[in-house]
């Protein structure tokens, strides 16, 4: 449920269960996780996904059995805003819940139109993990992420896109990500880490 490519230094990872809207298991979490942690001589890493949703967040079931709270989302959203590479969410279609914190935690996000992006965590009495507030606010500003984490909005694509929530709406995201990825590529891995810390972690924590 979890397809890993890896080719010419880019590390696309998909999630691959889009009959449960790629809705994440505790196993799906955890092999995230490790492929990330494992990542480090990737010199772009992609997530993307299969379907029409990148992710509906937590499986219902697991959410009832205790995933809603688990500490995988944070390890996961840590590995990917740790990775020395250029990270790029390549979003195939809407995103929701704790998967909302891979996306916050990329370097780039990309999306196809029409896709909806919101963060439950109100309505269903749950607190979102730690590092998702801080990132959020980080890039889209403070009250913008109170509209979605206390408001409840689903903000469309086109709408994050004036946020700077999204950075680019396009037909195809994993071919953009793999155009964005030209220069960083090209430059030794030395060269694209330095320019990396040189920006700073604005929207990590």
């Amino acid at each position: 449920m979890i397809q890993l490519e890896r080719a010419d230094g880019i590390w696309t990872i998909t999630l691959d269960r889009p009959d449960k809207a790629n809705a994440l298991t505790p196993q799906m979490l955890e092999q995230l996780c490790t492929i990330v942690e494992d990542a480090a001589e990737a010199r772009v890493l992609v997530l993307t996904g299969t379907g029409r949703v990148f992710s509906a967040g937590a499986d219902l079931d697991a959410a009832k059995a205790g995933l809603a709270t688990s500490d995988l989302w944070e390890r996961l959203s840590g590995a990917i805003a740790r990775h020395p590479g250029l990270t790029i969410c390549a979003l195939n279609g809407t995103v929701a819940g704790g998967a909302m914190g891979m996306v916050l935690a990329c370097d780039l996000r990309l999306s196809v139109p029409g896709a909806k992006m919101f963060y439950p965590v109100m309505k269903l009495g749950f607190l979102p993990q730690p590092s998702d507030p801080v990132r959020l606010a980080a890039i889209a500003g403070a009250s913008r992420a109170k509209m979605i984490l206390m408001g409840g909005a689903k903000i469309m694509v086109e709408e994050a896109l004036t946020w700077g929530l999204i950075d680019r709406i396009c037909d195809d995201p994993v071919t953009e990500a793999h155009s964005l990825s030209t220069d960083t590529l090209a430059a030794s891995p030395a060269h694209a880490r330095a320019i990396k810390s040189m920006i700073g972690p604005a929207a990590t924590i």
